[in-house]
């Protein structure tokens, strides 16, 4: 094909596949949603011939060509034995271009790019999790238009009131399960209410509180965050009183829509569900029990989460911010006379979320209270559980348990920097140090990916790029700039499988997941597909090849797409039946919304 025809073509389109394969197998991944104008620009290679024979450059219809910058070579990802990273972040004039590898003269492969300050603005992307988080309401859910498990729920492990009913309806299905936990809930709340906070404008309203379309004078937003806020409410009824979860792993022999769930937890089919309390010690109803040893990382979550609630609904609804207030200051007082860590129960299978860590949730809480009250004593607190875990300890790790160490980024760290100037240097170093552990792990690979593979580890990839952003900003330190872009732009197809690890419209990107571990995935809703309602959600990610084969139950359903680049140190499906890789998570969607707002605001 003649390169002007391919300018054209990529000019023209919001990003062209464009691949005309020559010699062996030759591929190239870029950003697809694009590159900002002063990123640290980089596409990768990965292919059969040593990128010293091949030539690469850039070429724009109002520029003509340019040429990149550098071209190094790197360990290569198995099976493809050659790998590189080709720079061209000098090139900052905006607009559509194409990157093309040559061989001998003659086009080996090319695809588009976009360079632009509005690269995310112009989507919109921000919102798109949101979308996906109102298809997880659980009790009205306003996409399906119906209720759903509004029996909720009965009293599991508490004595004498065991059977006992309460209400705990509302809140957020987990993933595409309909379990649903303190832990991750807790912090999509945070979340959403920190990315508001930080970002306090370009927030669309468009739906209700109830989710439905219709402006009601409130960002979406928060909409979605109070949505939360008002189940964690019923998830802590009176004072003293903490659940951390709903259903368990039984829920897993039913698959349809929520609204269908016939599960019988011995209440009848579709009945209520247990409700299981924050308890501090190895519990569980059946033979696999967790191994908690105390309430600290679940209620500081109620105590952080309520906290930064009352500070952002302080202007909009002072009554709710209030209550916030209150719970917040008596949840913060049990977390502290309760430490350790509040693991979920399992009842058919051994896996559950096995936080093992509390004092960073401690120290958010403190710091999140400091924020309300100016108290010196929570200011001192926040620095005291900040330093017995100055880096989360996945940061470096090679591997980890489900969930051990969460949440995946501590944005306590980021506080104490900001709000105590005795006190900024030594937690902007922990943030450093965390950081430098994940660049030294990342070595020489063409992705620059320091992060363990494990289950969920696209969450680990946003939260080392939501500390790299917050570290930045804090210190003008600019030396973990690569890595930081490097994580972000795997999250949009610089990965081996050249696959956008956020479910993005299909128009707008070359290559999205299309089977995503989902009941929506093969149904249509109102005249849409389902897999409309999963835009902006985040998928798991891929995980060890040893982590996929030891799992129960998983398998593909169709023929892999990406078979050519398996065989590396990980594996991703597209596949539904790949609930370890392609999996949409309510808590790594939510975690989406800060870095993407700040990616909107240029």
């Amino acid at each position: 094909m003649n390169l002007n025809n391919l300018i054209t073509k990529a000019a023209t389109t919001v990003i062209a596949a464009l691949c005309v394969h020559g010699a062996g197998a030759q591929s190239l991944r870029v950003n697809q949603i694009g590159y900002l104008q002063d990123d640290v620009k980089v596409a990768v290679y990965m292919g059969t011939v040593d990128p010293a024979q091949l030539s690469f450059e850039l070429a724009s219809a109002d520029y003509g060509i340019v040429a990149v910058d550098s071209v190094v070579k790197t360990d290569p990802w198995a099976p493809m034995g050659y790998a590189a990273r080709i720079y061209f972040s000098s090139v900052e004039q905006p607009g559509n271009y194409v990157l093309t590898a040559k061989l001998g003269g003659k086009v080996a492969e090319v695809i588009g790019l976009y360079i632009g300050n509005d690269a995310y603005s112009r989507h919109a992307i921000n919102e798109l999790p949101l979308i996906y988080l109102r298809q997880q309401r659980c009790g009205f859910n306003p996409v399906h238009n119906e209720q759903c498990h509004t029996h909720d729920g009965f009293l599991v492990l508490s004595g004498d009131r065991d059977g006992q009913h309460v209400d705990v309806t509302g809140g957020w299905h987990d993933a595409s399960d309909y379990l649903q936990y303190l832990t991750t809930s807790a912090n999509t709340v945070y979340q959403l209410l920190f990315a508001y906070r930080e970002n306090p404008t370009g927030w669309a309203d468009h739906y209700d509180a109830n989710g439905r379309p219709g402006a009601n004078g409130v960002p979406d937003i928060l909409d979605e965050a109070r949505w939360g806020l008002e189940w964690m409410m019923k998830m802590n009824p009176a004072e003293g009183e903490y659940y951390n979860q709903i259903a368990d792993d039984r829920d897993h022999r039913f698959v349809g829509v929520p609204s269908a769930d016939n599960v019988d937890y011995g209440m009848g089919e579709g009945g209520a569900r247990p409700v299981y309390p924050c308890i501090g010690h190895p519990c569980g109803l059946g033979k696999y029990l967790n191994e908690s040893t105390g309430l600290a990382s679940s209620v500081a979550k109620f105590a952080s989460s309520f906290a930064l609630g009352s500070e952002v609904f302080a202007t909009i609804d002072t009554a709710f911010a209030a209550d916030m207030a209150r719970r917040s200051e008596a949840a913060y007082t049990v977390a502290k006379a309760n430490p350790g860590a509040c693991q979920t129960c399992s009842t058919v299978s051994p896996y559950r979320y096995e936080e093992c860590n509390y004092v960073d949730d401690l120290e958010l809480a403190a710091v999140a209270r400091y924020r309300l009250t100016a108290d010196s004593a929570l200011m001192a607190d926040a620095v005291s559980y900040g330093r017995q875990e100055p880096v989360t300890p996945w940061m470096g790790a090679d591997s980890a348990a489900h969930y051990q160490w969460y949440p995946f980024v501590n944005l306590g760290h980021p506080e104490i920097a900001r709000l105590n100037p005795e006190r900024a240097a030594e937690f902007a170093r922990n943030m450093r140090s965390g950081l430098a552990r994940v660049a030294d792990r990342a070595g020489g690979n063409a992705f620059r990916y320091g992060v363990p593979f494990i289950w969920c580890s696209n969450n680990l990839v946003v939260a080392l790029v939501t500390q790299a952003m917050l570290y930045r900003e804090i210190t003008g330190d600019d030396q973990f700039r690569e890595l930081e872009t490097s994580a972000r732009d795997w999250l949009f197809g610089v990965n081996p499988w050249g696959q956008t690890m956020i479910i993005l419209p299909e128009n707008m990107v070359l290559s999205s997941p299309l089977d995503p571990h989902s009941a929506m995935t093969d149904r249509s809703v109102n005249g849409r597909p389902g897999r409309d309602y999963l835009v902006g959600s985040l998928v798991d990610g891929p995980v060890y090849t040893t982590i996929f084969n030891k799992l129960w139950g998983v398998h593909l359903r169709r023929d892999d797409r990406f078979a050519q680049f398996q065989g590396g140190p990980a594996i991703y499906h597209d596949d539904y039946s790949d609930y370890s890789s392609n999996e949409p998570t309510m808590d790594g969607t939510a975690s989406l919304t800060f870095l993407l707002a700040r990616l909107c605001r240029r």
